[in-house]
Parts: structure tokens; sequence; C-alpha cells
């Protein structure tokens, strides 16, 4: 078959185009770069993309991005584990969702989720000890709070990646969870 009558041609194209704005998790999101955290990833991709593929400053700057991105993809699964061992199988990848039209479900609980994300990124190592806090998780933890799940998910979050001394837990994993 001729690739120009070939309906599935650039589908490989296609796909590496959409991975290559996949700032977050979900493919053809056009809000990614709303977020702080976002706009520097897509900065860092704008100026990789400029720069000659075989210099190193493109390899540089490529590395830095499949580094930033494998720890997001880390702190998504991190808060995903515990979200399934709470009971949400099913709800997980939905509580995690967060686009510019995600909203605070009501305003008296935004001073409570900011204290208990502080709390998380001081308390626990759910998130890496280099990690700036995302916007995204505040989000993230309004959700928990309308559904009374919040102090839980504290309690399992330390117990899981419990804070060490020295930084992270490196590739450990979470520890057995107990009920």
């Amino acid at each position: 078959l001729c690739s120009n009558n070939n309906p599935y041609a650039s589908f490989g194209a296609t796909l590496a185009r959409d991975e290559e704005q996949n700032l977050w998790s979900t493919p053809h999101d056009v809000t990614h770069t709303e977020a702080d955290d976002d706009r520097v990833l897509y900065n860092m991709i704008v100026v990789r993309n400029q720069l000659d593929k075989d210099s190193e400053e493109w390899q540089k700057l490529n590395y830095d991005i499949y580094t930033l991105r494998q720890t997001r993809k880390e702190v998504r699964s991190r808060w995903k584990h515990i979200l399934e061992d709470l009971g949400f199988q099913k709800e997980a990848d939905s509580l995690l969702s967060v686009t510019k039209l995600s909203i605070i479900s009501d305003s008296q609980n935004m001073s409570k989720a900011r204290d208990i994300l502080l709390k998380l990124s001081e308390e626990t190592n759910i998130f890496p000890t280099s990690w700036e806090l995302s916007e995204r998780y505040l989000f993230v933890v309004d959700r928990l709070i309308a559904l009374d799940a919040a102090d839980e998910f504290f309690k399992m979050a330390s117990a899981a990646y419990p804070k060490r001394p020295g930084g992270d837990r490196g590739d450990e994993g979470p520890r057995p969870l107990q009920s």
C-alpha cells in the first residue's frame, strides 16, 4: 500500500507527538501548561526542540525532561497506590485527574487542604526531596477532605512512605500497609 492511502501511516508520528505534548498524564489535555510545574516542563521542551539533537545541551535537557517526567509518574503512582489501598480502586484515576476546569469543592477546605499537603511534604516521602509542591495535589487533597478520607490518606502515606533521615527512600518502594 502506498503510505498516502494508508490511514495508519502517520499513527506512530501522532503517538510520538501526543507523548511530546503530554506533560502530565492525559493525552490531548489542552490545560497542561496552566500550572507552574507544567509550564517549567513545557519551557524545557521548547528550548530543547530549538537545539541541535547532537549537542550536549540537547542531551542534558532531554535527560532533565525525562527525569522530571519519571519523577511525576512516580509521585502519581505513590498517590494512586494509597488511594487504592483506601478503597478507591475504581476512583483513583479520576481523583488524581486535575485540569483547569477543576474547582475546590468548598472554599473553607482550602486552608485545611494546604495544611495537609504541607504536612504530607514535610512528614512523609510521598514527594521526593527536590519536589516543589504542585497545585495539582491541592485539588486532590480537597477531594479527599470532601470524601472525609484526608486524615486516613495522611496516615497511610506516613506508613507507606515514612520520612527518613537524609532524604528519599530511593528505590525501596512502599512499605506494606497494615490495616
